[in-house]
């Protein structure tokens, strides 16, 4: 008798085709790990907070004027964060813009500065801060970049420095703007747009062109990445963070001008605390502090959030003590989730 032999058959899955959904998937995955899925994530945090401050703010909160207060306030700092954003993707920090601010404010509305702007042209009065902090960043720059001082001593000592400066020149007074041009030019509204907001949405459109379409925003990921292999790919890395503080240094002076408008006065004062303020911003905004990867987009919105909480804080009488507590749990949180992060894409890769 004759073994008979039966022949099964195991069902060949389908071939894998472009229409699977597995590769969709993971794109979709790559997609919110990236910089898109971090501002929506920054995104949903801003809606939250716009609940909070209707629900225990209410029509004080949620009106026009209201909204238009916060974008001034925020447009300041919001300026300045925009050049830090780029310092900080570099790889560098800067404790020194408040100080910058204050001292470009100061030497701008000198009564010298001021005489020249009415014999003149108000334009002096902008050129003289902008060109003041612009010098003070090229400072900075040059003891980091040349002078290979750690940016935390180099920027703590200019921090030191230029506000001493500010108040020598000032002889710690108040400098009230008495140039009416000024005034009137950057007080004023565009269709009920603040001047102020406008500089803002500039700076923040330049600086997104200027880091995502052009060679020196690659550049700059490149030196805050991996400074040596930057280097040896070519890159001048010295001069770039030259350029890069000199950048920061240039919002400030910009800054400086919006302050001055804001408040009519120049004065030593100002532009305290907005290093930490800038700092903050760029963090919640998704920036790592090693540097290497950031977006001007992530800095606004982290600017908005602040702002708005800052706000939230104020219609709601509670104290800025307890506006400090929460910025400062909000860094630490923001810090603990680029940590894990960062973890997790070095065991990805």
């Amino acid at each position: 008798m004759s073994d008979s032999v039966v022949a099964v058959q195991t069902p060949v899955p389908p071939p894998v085709g472009p229409d699977d959904s597995a590769p969709s998937s993971s794109r979709l995955r790559r997609i919110f790990r990236g910089s898109v899925g971090r501002n929506l994530g920054l995104i949903l945090a801003l809606i939250i907070l716009i609940i909070v401050g209707v629900v225990t703010g209410g029509e004080r909160f949620a009106s026009i004027e209201n909204s238009l207060t916060i974008l001034r306030l925020g447009s300041v700092i919001g300026v300045v964060s925009v050049g830090m954003t780029f310092v900080i993707i570099g790889g560098g920090i800067d404790l020194s813009v408040g100080a910058n601010v204050a001292l470009a404010s100061v030497w701008a509305t000198t009564l010298a500065t001021q005489t020249m702007g009415r014999d003149v042209h108000w334009i002096v009065m902008v050129g003289c801060a902008v060109i003041v902090a612009t010098c003070v960043g090229l400072i900075n720059g040059l003891m980091i970049a040349y002078g290979r001082i750690a940016p935390f001593i180099a920027t703590l000592a200019m921090l030191a420095a230029a506000r001493g400066l500010a108040e020598i020149i000032a002889d710690r007074k108040t400098q009230i703007i008495t140039v009416q041009g000024f005034l009137d030019t950057f007080s004023g509204d565009v269709f009920g747009v603040p001047v102020l907001v406008i500089f803002f949405a500039v700076v923040a459109v330049i600086g997104w062109i200027l880091l995502n379409r052009t060679t020196f925003g690659r550049r700059t990921f490149a030196v805050g990445g991996n400074a040596e292999a930057a280097r040896l790919s070519g890159i001048h890395v010295q001069r770039h963070t030259l350029w890069l503080y000199a950048l920061l240094g240039t919002t400030c002076g910009i800054a400086a001008v919006m302050i001055m408008a804001r408040t009519t006065t120049g004065s030593s004062t100002h532009g305290m605390l907005y290093e930490l303020d800038a700092i903050a911003a760029v963090v919640i905004g998704g920036t790592l502090l090693t540097g290497g990867r950031g977006t001007i987009v992530g800095t606004v919105i982290g600017v908005l959030i602040f702002t708005m909480l800052s706000n939230i804080f104020t219609l709601n009488n509670l104290s800025i003590s307890a506006q400090a507590i929460a910025k400062g749990v909000i860094i630490v949180i923001a810090v603990m989730l680029q940590q894990r992060i960062a973890d997790r894409s070095r065991a990805v890769t």
